[in-house]
């Protein structure tokens, strides 16, 4: 019975015993371990910028087709692509090609006025003698001259109308021939899509015509892009905004903005409206047609605040906070209040100083003494 007891006892004060060492070994271990350090970040002064890129193109303002008066064959063509034209300058030039009912009714018509014509040059002459003779008055001898004048103008009426259906040009125009394809403006030729030989045909109700030519001002471009409703009401007419050019390294524009659609387009599920900007050009620049292009816009911006990175701030049912350093591996919560972001800096209102030391929200290091092995 005693020897139960004192086993017993012995049970107990070893269970004591290895207690003990295992509490003592586990503050031992917790004491040694390395606690984390997180680094820390102050607030800055500085520029909130938020901005939006539209992407578009660089377009003249006015291009304008020329296209010919007649329908015919091209017959010479005067400018290529690049060449820089005046206005009334001869483009290219155009052989017609008559059309046979017209040709028909034209040489039909030129016909009847030389039988008007000769019938009225014969009554004229047989009346010139007998006025000379006292037997026409002079009031039947006017009527019998000027019927043989406005024969002479029918005539001259029908041949114009015969050469113009067969050459596109009257003798009477001189140099003013509709077969003459000119300028209607100064500028640049953008482009020629007919050659020497192909056919044209001439502007009507029932088609736009062939373009012989396309010719712009080059110096007066404007930026055509695309921005997204979320963004639209952001803008205003007279904005600036700059311009980068894919094909031109290094190089930027300024632009103002004209024009915002009033109306959006649905592209790729979003709503996008149309924005039009003057590109403003330093004496002997020059940009290309087509070129592809991004705008950027200044949407809002606040200049010299109170600024922290975005990736400082956390938030807690809408509430933002930043943990601040009160000491030494030591934060508290602030409540902070946010203005404009731009995606990565925060305008900060209040919650916190230019002084203060926030937790960056990163792996943290570790500082202490290493765990000593168990032996």
């Amino acid at each position: 019975m005693k020897k139960g007891r004192l086993y017993a006892l012995m049970g107990f004060v070893v269970l004591v015993v290895g207690t003990a060492l295992y509490t003592v070994n586990f503050l031992y271990e917790k004491e040694q371990t390395s606690q984390a350090v997180f680094d820390t970040k102050s607030p800055e002064v500085g520029n909130v910028i938020l901005k939006t890129v539209a992407s578009g193109s660089i377009q003249p303002r006015q291009e304008i087709l020329i296209k010919p008066q007649v329908s015919g064959i091209v017959r010479e063509v005067h400018i290529e692509a690049g060449d820089l034209v005046k206005a009334g300058e001869i483009l290219a030039e155009v052989t017609i090609v008559p059309n046979i009912a017209s040709l028909s009714n034209a040489e039909n018509r030129l016909s009847r006025a030389k039988i008007s014509r000769d019938d009225a040059k014969t009554t004229y002459d047989r009346n010139a003698a007998l006025f000379e003779q006292g037997v026409v008055s002079a009031m039947d001898m006017q009527r019998f001259e000027l019927a043989l004048n406005e024969s002479n103008e029918e005539m001259l009426g029908a041949e114009d109308n015969l050469r113009i259906v067969r050459e596109g040009v009257t003798s009477r125009g001189g140099s003013k021939s509709n077969t003459l394809i000119r300028s209607t403006i100064d500028g640049m030729v953008l482009d020629v899509p007919v050659k020497k030989g192909n056919s044209v045909i001439e502007a009507n109700n029932f088609n736009d015509g062939s373009t012989v030519a396309s010719v712009a001002d080059m110096q007066d471009l404007i930026f055509v892009g695309k921005i997204d409703e979320s963004e639209v009401e952001k803008l205003h007419e007279g904005m600036d905004i700059v311009l980068t050019i894919g094909a031109i390294d290094g190089a930027s524009y300024p632009a103002t903005l004209e024009h915002i659609a009033p109306k959006g387009v649905e592209e790729s599920g979003a709503i996008q409206f149309e924005i039009k900007a003057a590109v403003t050009l330093k004496e002997g620049q020059f940009l290309r047609a087509g070129y592809s292009a991004n705008a950027d816009v200044e949407l809002d911006r606040r200049d010299s605040v109170l600024t922290i990175s975005e990736n400082l701030v956390q938030y807690e049912r809408r509430q933002a906070f930043v943990d601040v350093k009160t000491s030494p591996n030591t934060f508290e919560r602030r409540n902070v209040k946010l203005g404009l972001s731009d995606g990565l800096v925060v305008e900060v209102i209040e919650g916190v100083e230019l002084e203060d030391a926030i937790k960056i929200w990163n792996k943290p290091s570790f500082n202490g003494r290493k765990k000593k092995g168990k032996k």
